[in-house]
């Protein structure tokens, strides 16, 4: 087994922070010993002299501007499960490490993502596109990849030995044992991993209790692990609260940008796609803006969704400041593989992506397709659709007809193949009774052409293209 742990050390910071593509200076403070003091705060903050420890006036004092806010322990752990969700693209084996950790297990799934070196890779990048920071590590077992991902050594380490040598050398403090058990463990002088190794089992056991040995026995994998994997929410909905209020509907494509990638791993665990989105605008004391996104097919690509957001909002006029935005998925679809071409581009994908941009540009009900009717009257014989019927055209017939049959006067067309007798319609009052014919001209153009058999004239009711 191979184990990947994220720390999110500045969760706290980012669940007010990421929605802001320029940050202002940000202190998160929160209730100590009877005084309110910082606990996170941005660089913007830090460089004005504000840091952890200090009380949130202090804060204020040297900082002028700063934005103060109290730390939301419940909205850091929706930004954990919107995290956990994310992480589903790379593996269904994804564990919660609260309050701000998260453990993979991906020796499984190494191939699906050309390697290790490759799969770390994707992992900083998602991890940046959504506005969070993780300190990185893998090991054989779960919990010593959390050690190490807690003490910021980022390495992958795939032997026991290894992991242990790494782990002998990372401070006690970094265990989940009770402060009494941390402080008698200073104490003896046992200040680091290996010193607590290097110390008789029975006396550990006597003196601090079983529960030091069993971590330290399951981050060297001599005790089986047995973990709680996340289950992802059966519909994906994620809000992100901006830092200030938005008045312009393009400003948003940033914050939006943040959501997308968890809703990218939501539907590659689902193994499904989405046809419509909806971008939820809220305002104070306003109704709320809902924002309508469709597409020609079922996808899950987060760089095309963003594409045709950035179209709708470049679009769209706002009535009031946004303080909030939520992404909805209100279905998700089964999304099925298809082959690709080895040498060749389709241009499937290229022409879905045209018809979903004229649709936001034009008006949805501006354009469409035609499919088949089951209806022997050429003239009945189609109607307006939504999205292309990929049916293969008639070659016998036109693809267009003319909006009303005209009289053939011309003698010297050449038919060319034909007839095609057609008698329907008497159940309606439109009977008709033809026998249809394709012909050319005299300049070479190709119509389709019919007699009227109960008249006996002549007339063209298509153009070949």
């Amino acid at each position: 087994m191979l184990w990947l742990a994220f720390q999110f050390h500045s969760l706290s910071l980012e669940v007010f922070s990421r929605g802001a593509a320029v940050p202002e200076p940000l202190a998160v403070v929160e209730k100590q010993g009877g005084r309110t003091r910082v606990v996170a705060c941005n660089d913007a903050a830090a460089t004005c002299g504000v840091c952890t420890g200090m009380t949130a006036a202090a804060a204020q004092a040297l900082a002028d501007g700063l934005v103060v806010r109290r730390r939301d322990p419940e909205a850091e752990r929706e930004s954990l499960d919107g995290l956990a969700v994310w992480a589903g693209r790379f593996t269904p084996s994804v564990s919660l490490e609260p309050p701000a950790g998260l453990l993979l297990e991906i020796g499984t799934c190494l191939s699906l993502h050309r390697g290790l070196a490759n799969l770390l890779k994707q992992a900083r990048s998602g991890i940046g596109e959504m506005g969070y920071a993780a300190m990185m590590a893998c090991a054989p077992t779960s919990h010593g990849a959390w050690l190490l991902a807690q003490a910021g050594i980022e390495k992958a380490v795939r032997g026991l030995e290894r992991l242990e040598t790494l782990l002998a050398a990372l401070p006690v403090a970094l265990l989940d044992q009770p402060p009494t058990v941390l402080e008698g463990l200073e104490k003896i002088g046992a200040h680091t991993l290996g010193d607590c190794l290097s110390l008789p089992r029975g006396g550990v056991a006597r003196r601090f209790g079983q529960p030091l040995l069993d971590e330290l026995d399951l981050a060297l994998g001599r005790l089986p692990e047995a973990r709680a994997f996340f289950v992802p929410p059966a519909s994906f909905e994620r809000s992100l609260e901006l830092p200030v209020p938005v008045r312009d509907a393009e400003a948003l494509q940033f914050a939006v940008h943040r959501l997308l990638p968890e809703l990218e791993g939501f539907l590659v665990l689902r193994q499904a796609g989405v046809q419509e989105l909806e971008l939820v605008c809220r305002h104070e004391r306003r109704e709320k803006t809902v924002l309508k996104l469709g597409f020609a097919k079922p996808t899950r690509n987060a760089s095309r969704m963003q594409l045709l957001l950035r179209e709708t909002l470049g679009r769209t006029r706002l009535e009031a400041p946004v303080h909030t935005i939520v992404l909805r998925a209100p279905r998700v679809l089964p999304l099925s593989g298809s082959n690709s071409d080895l040498f060749q581009k389709s241009h499937e994908a290229e022409g879905d992506l045209l018809l979903e941009r004229l649709r936001i540009r034009l008006g949805k009900d501006a354009v469409y397709a035609i499919e088949t009717a089951a209806d022997h009257r050429p003239e009945h014989a189609w109607r307006v659709c939504e999205a292309p019927a990929g049916a293969a055209p008639n070659r016998h017939r036109p693809l267009w007809l003319l909006p009303k049959p005209l009289p053939c006067h011309d003698g010297r067309l050449k038919l060319t193949s034909g007839p095609e007798r057609i008698e329907s319609g008497w159940w309606d009052g439109g009977d008709v009774a033809r026998d249809y014919y394709v012909a050319k001209d005299r300049n070479g153009a190709q119509l389709w052409v019919y007699c009227d058999r109960l008249s006996g004239e002549w007339y063209v009711h298509g153009v070949f293209a």
